[in-house]
């Protein structure tokens, strides 16, 4: 089979819940993303698109049917581009990307065009349907943003708590504190400030009306700080606003070919190894340990070998509890800033730690890092990139 290489990956700003980003519908965010993407590839004639893979997570409101094909019609995409949008949570545009590798070494596109896209400020409330019309009893409206919604009662409770307090039973289990956390945020939100002033992110992100940079960085955040956050979940928690992943709205893209496809440019990495895990649902913050050494090991390399990490910042807790148990240097970790301070927009967060590993590989010149996610439910994705620029 032929290998599969990044060529090129742009995103949008990812805007605050309610914030800049707040007007704009999901799908006009994505043909942004979509255009921005495209923009780097001039030797590209769109109507070689062999495919589109799209990921969103909600998909209830302005997002369903297929985003990613309105999207790209958006976009002004040619109308043979044909497209399909995956839901795998907060995976969904790793996913995309995974799949759109596998169609290319597969023989089966050239040319495969990924992302993926969320608008958690503009996902809806939504009733159930009732079975007959008329109910004669109150319903309550459920809203999308977010979590688990209209939940079958055949699941275990277990594995249908919130978000937050499965983090905090995570962090139980690993015995990881408060000031560990908080650490973690603060140098999320200093790295995340330190690489747009360095202009690292200029060529990655693509302005959306007067937005040009993340909307939710804190410049001279400090632990001392965050210690002053009360937490969200339980009285007596770890887990505060203030080192967990806030809400968000935003797109990312991420063009993916052969190495003989007609792009115009030369590729930056090689797709080298993919990894899924799953696990206990209320536990999904650990699920990246596993997904990221099934990808290793498809890659035939070792974290010896592993030079940058881009790894989602869910919660600090997950991401710490992560760090530790591959035992790699904390510092190749998120170096340019994390979704704690950058922003995870459930389906668009895949697509960017790929598209900033992507970078990172190519500022630096080192060989391989690895792409990883936590998913709700329980799941996780990882990615091993080889630097080829």
């Amino acid at each position: 089979m032929t290998s599969a290489f990044l060529y090129a990956a742009a995103r949008t700003p990812f805007g605050r819940f309610g914030g800049a980003l707040a007007e704009v519908r999901p799908d006009d965010l994505a043909a942004v993303a979509i255009e921005g993407v495209l923009a780097k590839a001039p030797g590209l004639d769109p109507a070689a698109i062999g495919d589109t893979v799209w990921g969103c997570a909600n998909q209830a409101g302005e997002d369903n049917r297929n985003v990613g094909r309105m999207a790209l019609l958006l976009a002004g995409l040619p109308v043979s581009v044909p497209a399909t949008t995956v839901n795998r949570l907060c995976g969904s545009s790793l996913d995309a990307a995974i799949i759109g590798s596998r169609t290319i070494e597969s023989g089966d596109a050239d040319v495969v065009l990924t992302g993926g896209v969320e608008s958690m400020t503009r996902a809806p409330w939504v009733l159930p349907k009732p079975s007959k019309g008329f109910p004669a009893g109150n319903v309550t409206a459920v809203s999308t943003t977010l979590g688990w919604r209209l939940v079958n009662d055949r699941m275990p409770a277990e594995w249908t708590v919130s978000l937050g307090e499965a983090n905090e039973q995570l962090q139980e289990r690993y015995g990881i504190s408060r000031e560990r956390q908080d650490e973690f945020a603060a140098r999320s939100h200093n790295l995340a400030d330190a690489a747009w002033e360095a202009g690292f992110y200029d060529d990655l992100v693509v302005p959306v009306g007067e937005l040009a940079r993340d909307e939710g960085i804190r410049p001279g955040s400090s632990a001392e700080k965050l210690a002053g956050l009360k937490p969200s979940f339980r009285k007596d928690g770890t887990i505060t606003p203030g080192n967990a992943s806030p809400l968000n709205d935003g797109a990312s893209a991420v063009l993916l070919g052969s190495e003989s496809a007609a792009v115009g440019r030369d590729p930056i990495a090689r797709i080298a190894g993919r990894g899924v895990s799953a696990l206990e649902p209320q536990l999904f913050g650990f699920a990246p340990v596993e997904a990221a050494e099934r990808a290793l090991a498809r890659a035939g390399i070792t974290w010896s070998d592993v030079s940058a990490v881009e790894l989602n910042e869910a919660f600090a807790v997950q991401s710490i509890a992560c760090v530790d148990a591959w035992k790699v240097d904390p510092e190749i970790v998120n170096a340019k800033g994390g979704a704690i301070a950058i922003g995870h927009p459930l389906g668009a967060s895949g697509g960017r730690i790929l598209g900033t590993l992507a970078a990172r590989l190519q500022e630096s010149g080192d060989r391989y890092g690895v792409a990883a996610i936590c998913i709700g439910v329980g799941q996780a994705l990882a990615v091993v990139l080889e630097n080829v620029s």
